[in-house]
């Protein structure tokens, strides 16, 4: 297909336009004037017939708009072999299989005849998107669609042979899901291609699933962080670089900090053990945030933030586990140890870690984790119990969210609930939708005592106890989800100086004797340039918007640390 065969273009457009939703703003055409503006960004790059722009699994060298030619998408199965995603994008769209940042390509893209490009690498695509406000804001929104759609469609990204209903396959899809990572899953016991890589490699049932990566490399029940490694994901810090801010935690505070310091010219950092969004990334619905009366999901909501975190140039490394923090301030910096060994220093550090999902005292319940108990109720897990009854513990507004979304998918939620009433701890709307859904069923004044099961089936039957008559009651339940509140994930900051409240929330501002007599930033800790936000915080508002006021409200007070002329300089 030529470039200049106006039929020829325009036919592939609407074969284009049948495979994605929102075409126009998922490939925009550009018209001359906007892609003279975009020449000053990049340069001019020609590739030859069969040439690759792009390969699946490898660097790439930024963003590709596409003045001559044809550009071919194609990915890679679990063999290895290409695979056409039925793409060939023409001029002048703007063709991006890369985000702002320095990730492996998900796809191939090969040349279908001679192209000529523009080449807009990372950095300047960041500069971009700032300096072009209404022509970047149609690339961002690209951008994010066509992510959208290769996660959607499976397209690109890791391919895992197991089981659908096996909870490794479930964890690892999470961690794909959670961080907007596009994956496929092959059932052995329906697809050829699967069987016989599983007859190839002969794996245990410890080994599986198995999980075949953009090299042709095979995992065998990866963790996170060995598959994260595999597939690209980290990147670790550069070298000796010193950030204005290191923020541990990239929640919905963690996302605000990084937003508006990064955006006000601060080198950030964000760093987080598993995956952006915190807990709130995980919930099925808020309701109840400002500006979305018709509810949104908690990770559209911060997928939202991490795509405009790395717009404004914050690094953010995930997973990365952060082990300690030295306050010592050689040098002038902080250094954060993070698991492994690798350091990351910083002039000064957010603390917003967030908690961590509280476990009850029951025995065997290390055992059944992730093979019936889970502590977020996802599409991923709301697959595996489909026509079951399952059982949820708690009252608080994650609960009554995570009772809803389940109960589109379930035959029955039972709701636990150690005490009298839901008033008290779950706001007044979610209580009138879980009332009105017939199939949530509240069950007040009753905790969960035993769990039971087998090594192969997981968890089969728990032991409920009413609390006002101390009698117990079997109940078959395959799973059992768990929202008993939360633990704040502060045993890094170790003896560094931070002053911990008796529940190990991290203390601020005037609540610390270390601050009595100085004037200091309610936000800051009692270790000077050390900041705390959001639900790790002592006396925080425990909601979405209050974590992402105090993320943003924190920023004045880094520009006052770093501009204090009695601050140590690098």
């Amino acid at each position: 297909m030529q470039a200049d065969d106006g039929t020829a273009a325009e036919a592939q457009r609407v074969d284009l336009a049948k495979s994605f939703a929102r075409f126009e703003q998922t490939f925009p055409e550009l018209t001359a004037q906007e892609i003279a503006r975009l020449r000053g960004f990049g340069e001019i790059r020609n590739y030859r017939d069969g040439e690759l722009l792009f390969e699946t699994g490898k660097p790439g060298p930024g963003m590709f708009v596409i003045l001559s030619g044809h550009v071919a998408i194609t990915q890679r199965d679990a063999a290895g072999e290409l695979g056409d995603l039925g793409q060939k994008l023409p001029r002048p769209l703007v063709d991006h299989r890369r985000e702002v940042t320095e990730a492996v390509a998900l796809v191939d893209g090969q040349a279908e005849g001679d192209v000529e490009v523009i080449l807009i690498p990372p950095d300047k695509l960041r500069a971009l998107l700032i300096a072009e406000a209404e022509l970047g804001e149609r690339i961002m929104r690209a951008l994010i669609l066509r992510r959208v759609n290769l996660i959607q469609g499976g397209a690109g990204g890791p391919v895992m042979i197991g089981s659908p209903q096996s909870a490794a396959i479930a964890r690892l899809q999470s961690f794909l899901t959670r961080n907007g990572f596009p994956n496929h899953l092959l059932d052995p016991a329906v697809d050829h291609d699967a069987a016989d890589l599983i007859a190839r490699y002969s794996p245990t049932p410890a080994d599986l699933p198995l999980v075949v990566v953009s090299d042709g490399s095979v995992l065998r029940n990866p963790s996170e962080t060995e598959l994260a490694r595999a597939i690209g994901m980290i990147g670790g810090p550069r070298g000796e670089k010193i950030y204005d801010v290191a923020v541990v935690g990239c929640g919905p505070a963690g996302l605000a900090t990084a937003v508006y310091g990064a955006s006000e010219g601060l080198s950030v950092a964000v760093l987080d053990s598993r995956a952006f969004g915190g807990q709130a990334g995980a919930s099925a619905r808020i309701e109840n945030y400002f500006g979305f009366p018709t509810g949104i999901t908690g990770l559209a909501l911060t997928a939202r933030a991490f795509n405009q975190a790395q717009k404004f140039g914050a690094e953010i490394m995930i997973p990365v586990s952060v082990t300690a923090l030295d306050c010592e301030r050689k040098n002038g910096a902080f250094v954060l140890a993070l698991e492994g060994g690798d350091e990351v220093r910083a002039r000064a550090v957010v603390v917003a870690s967030g908690a961590r999902y509280r476990r009850p005292d029951l025995a065997r319940l290390k055992e059944f984790e992730g093979r019936g108990v889970w502590y977020w109720a996802s599409p991923i897990e709301a697959r595996l119990c489909v026509g079951q009854e399952v059982a949820l513990v708690g009252g608080g507004n994650s609960a009554g969210q995570a009772a809803v979304f389940l109960s589109g998918h379930v035959k029955k939620v039972r709701m636990i609930i150690r005490g009298g009433g839901l008033a008290a701890s779950m706001s007044r709307y979610l209580i009138e939708r879980i009332e009105a859904t017939p199939n949530i069923e509240l069950l007040f004044n009753t905790e969960v005592v035993a769990l039971d099961g087998g090594p192969d089936t997981g968890l089969e039957r728990i032991t409920l106890r009413s609390r006002l008559s101390g009698e117990d009651a079997p109940a078959e339940i395959r799973n059992l989800f768990l929202f008993v509140g939360a633990d704040p994930a502060t045993g890094w900051l170790g003896d560094c100086g931070v002053t911990l409240d008796r529940a190990g929330f991290v203390v601020t501002g005037a609540q610390s004797e270390q601050n009595a007599g100085r004037m200091v930033s309610p936000l800051e800790t009692s270790v000077p340039g050390v900041y705390a936000v959001g639900d790790v915080r002592s006396g925080s508002v425990k909601r979405v918007g209050g974590a992402i006021g105090e993320g943003a409200q924190v920023v004045a007070a880094l520009h006052g640390f770093l501009a204090d002329p009695l601050v140590p300089p690098v």
